[in-house]
Order: C-alpha cells, then sequence, then structure tokens
C-alpha cells in the first residue's frame, strides 16, 4: 500500500509503487479525489479528503482541516482494513499521515519518504511509528537505522529524458545553448520578472525555454510583445508534462530548490537557484545548500534576484565552459538515480524482517 497527496509527495511515491509494481507487488494507492483518475489508471486506488493546515493558527480553513482529519481517521482505519496490506509506503505529505499511522498502529510494516533536507511535519509524527524514513537529502541528526539516506524517488521516465529528444520535443535548436527556467506548477513571479527583465528584450544570443506558470502565462505573454522579445529563442510555455526533457535539454537549469533539485542533480544539470523565502523552515535554502556545497548550483537569495544579476550570472556561466562542465559533474555524482530501487529495497528488507503478523 502507498500513500501519497499531490505534487512533490506524489511523484516519489507513484515512483516507488511503479518499482514494487514491476518487482511482482500488487499496489494500492490513497491519494486525495483530485488525483484519483491519475493513480487509478496505474493501480487499484482510494480517495481521502485531506488537506494541510494553514500556518496562521486561528485561520479558518484549519477547522476544515481538522473535520476533515477526524473523518480520515475512521476511513484510514477501513482502508486499512479493507486491503489488509503487507507493508505501507508514505510519500511524505499530509495525507500520509492517517494512513500509514493506522498500518503502523496495526503492526504493518512502514516507511516514509522525506523529499526535502527538512523533516516535514508529517514523518516528524509518523518517525517514531515507522520502521524506516528514507532521506532524499542527508538531515543532521537523523542516522540509522531508523532514518537511511536514499535519494529521492525519481519516475524511469524522468531517468531517461535525454538532450537529444529534449531539444526534438521543445523544438530547440543544437547550435545554441538553452536555459531552462523554471518556478514550480504554479510558476515564481520574483523569477518571471527577472527573467523577462534579463531576458525579454531584442535579439538573443542563447534559447530561453522560460515555464511561468499557468496563472502567468498572459501576463507575461503579453508583456513579451510589449518589450519586443525574440520570440524564436525565448519559448514562454504555461506549464509543461516534460519538465525531465526540458532539463535534459538544459545547459543551465534556474529555478527555485524544491524536490525538483534531485532531479536536476539526477539529469547532472548545473543550475542556479533562487530559494523560495517563505518555505516551511526555510527547506528550499537547505536543498539549495546541499547542491551548492557539491559544487553543482550557484544560489541567489530571492530579495537580491534581478533582471541584470540573473542576466550576468548566466553569461559569465556560459562562457566558462570548463566550469559549467565542472558544475554538470558535480551534480551527477550528487544526484542518486537510483533512489528509487533503494526505498523499494528497503520496502522489501523490512517484509524480509517482519517479527509479527499485523493486527486485523
Amino acid at each position: 500500500m502507498a500513500a501519497g497527496g499531490t505534487g512533490g509527495h506524489l511523484t516519489p511515491a507513484l515512483a516507488v509503487a511503479d518499482e514494487l509494481a514491476a518487482r511482482g507487488a500488487a499496489v494500492t494507492f490513497v491519494t486525495t479525489p483530485s488525483q484519483v483518475e491519475r493513480v487509478g489508471a496505474r493501480f487499484s486506488v482510494y480517495a481521502l479528503e485531506m488537506r494541510g493546515f494553514e500556518r496562521r493558527l486561528l485561520a479558518r480553513e484549519n477547522a476544515v482541516t481538522l473535520r476533515r482529519l477526524a473523518a480520515a481517521a475512521p476511513r484510514s482505519w477501513r482502508i486499512v482494513s479493507a486491503v489488509r496490506p503487507h507493508a505501507a509506503v508514505g510519500g511524505g505529505g499530509y495525507l500520509s499521515g492517517p494512513v500509514v499511522a493506522t498500518a503502523a498502529l496495526r503492526r504493518v510494516p512502514a516507511l516514509v519518504i522525506e523529499s526535502d533536507a527538512h523533516l516535514g511535519i508529517t514523518n516528524r509524527l509518523l518517525a517514531p511509528l515507522v520502521s524506516r524514513v528514507c532521506l532524499s537529502f542527508p538531515i543532521e541528526g537523523r542516522g540509522a537505522p531508523r532514518f537511511v539516506l536514499t535519494g529521492r524517488p525519481l519516475s524511469a521516465a524522468q531517468l531517461a529524458a535525454d538532450a537529444a529528444t529534449g531539444r526534438t520535443v521543445f523544438d530547440l535548436s543544437a547550435q545554441q545553448p538553452v536555459v531552462l527556467v523554471f518556478g514550480g506548477s504554479q510558476g515564481a513571479q520574483s523569477l518571471n520578472r527577472a527573467c523577462l527583465e534579463a531576458f525579454g528584450s531584442g535579439a538573443l544570443s542563447v534559447q530561453v525555454l522560460h515555464v511561468c506558470g499557468p496563472r502567468h502565462y498572459d501576463e507575461m505573454k503579453a508583456a513579451l510583445a510589449e518589450r519586443g522579445a525574440d520570440l524564436e529563442r525565448y519559448r514562454l510555455l504555461p506549464y509543461t508534462e516534460n519538465l525531465a526533457h526540458a532539463m535534459a535539454a538544459a545547459d543551465l537549469v534556474v529555478g527555485r530548490a524544491g524536490g525538483s533539485v534531485a532531479e536536476i542533480a539526477a539529469l547532472g544539470r548545473p543550475a542556479i537557484l533562487v530559494p523560495y523565502p517563505y518555505a516551511t523552515a526555510d527547506h528550499q535554502s537547505k536543498n539549495a545548500a546541499w547542491m551548492a556545497a557539491a559544487g553543482a548550483a550557484v544560489v541567489v537569495a530571492d530579495a537580491d534576484l534581478d533582471g541584470p544579476l540573473l542576466a550576468r550570472l548566466v553569461s559569465e556561466l556560459l562562457a566558462d565552459r570548463t566550469r559549467l562542465e565542472r558544475m554538470a559533474a558535480a551534480s551527477r555524482a550528487a544526484g542518486r538515480p537510483d533512489a528509487t530501487r533503494a526505498v523499494a529495497d528497503e520496502v522489501e528488507a523490512l517484509l524480509e524482517g517482519r517479527t509479527s503478523r499485523p493486527r486485523w
């Protein structure tokens, strides 16, 4: 049984589920109603209505969260009773909390995945109950045997992405370097503004592939037209399902420092990382620091980012091919492309080492 909600927690859980299924396991997935169709095409699926807490303790939305959490406990009990899993895997988000806790309390071997360089609240609460916490990044004070550094699980499709296919998919020339700029699935306004200032006027000597987010697309498209951008070399997209191919095609990646840094590293791409300053426990700064310490990234504070700085950094890095190649090699060395297999191995090890029977 695997549980994952949306976004950065769903993708690693799906990757591990695919790997376990390829090894012969019958996988049942628990996810949010919005993801049932996507997940149900691959696995038996149950829906669980959950949402995270707002940071403001007295926010009205938290009353809704409490009601859903109260309903999730018996719902999780019924799901676990129906499935009777041999093992439970949590993707790390809020949805995995009640499902994995229920399984663990019923003596089902359980494991959770932490996708950031900071242990999220759900995984902090689950850690005493589960047998393994698989870490995507080293976290100080979190060591064996309960905590295991595996890397962040990626899908086979993500790992198979290559530059030639990426340039074909996005109609990019092989003759000019490619800079990929993205700010997560919803975009990032500070990155959008800096990219517009840096590359949105006049002729370009590089190709810019800019994934700006659906909410910002119309505004960015109008701004590029107004500024006389080189639209042959400046490719603006609201969103792409082929982000791994975009990364593989890029000579340099500019982006936030969420879970995508593991994908950047696994694909061996050098990066300029701009951590989101309001991320929980500032975990994006920790993710970015990990890449920078490996020699794979340049880190820029969000408050310092502007068009001239971005243009200068991109120009300097692309002009210094030796440095760029060193960064790419460092990124590749830091990446853990075997992370999905490593997590699946941990699940199998838990099953082999099981000493008690589940309580049904």
